[in-house]
């Protein structure tokens, strides 16, 4: 998540492409879901983050469609 906020300043695509593997979550154990959910939130609760990354952090969260 550090660093796809780092990124998400410079090519926001990019970043936006990096947050794929945590919105996978549902495949790992309970420990790791939490933890990746944790960061999916983090990013999308971020002010100013990108609309890219929000949209892709929202959706592994379930919260858009």
């Amino acid at each position: 998540a550090d660093q796809v906020l780092a990124l998400d300043a410079i090519n926001p695509q990019t970043a936006a492409r990096l947050l794929t593997p945590l919105t996978r979550w549902q495949r790992y154990n309970e420990q790791r879901q939490r933890l990746m959910q944790a960061q999916l939130r983090r990013l999308a609760e971020t002010t100013g983050i990108s609309r890219d990354v929000y949209e892709i952090a929202a959706r592994g969260l379930g919260l858009l469609s």
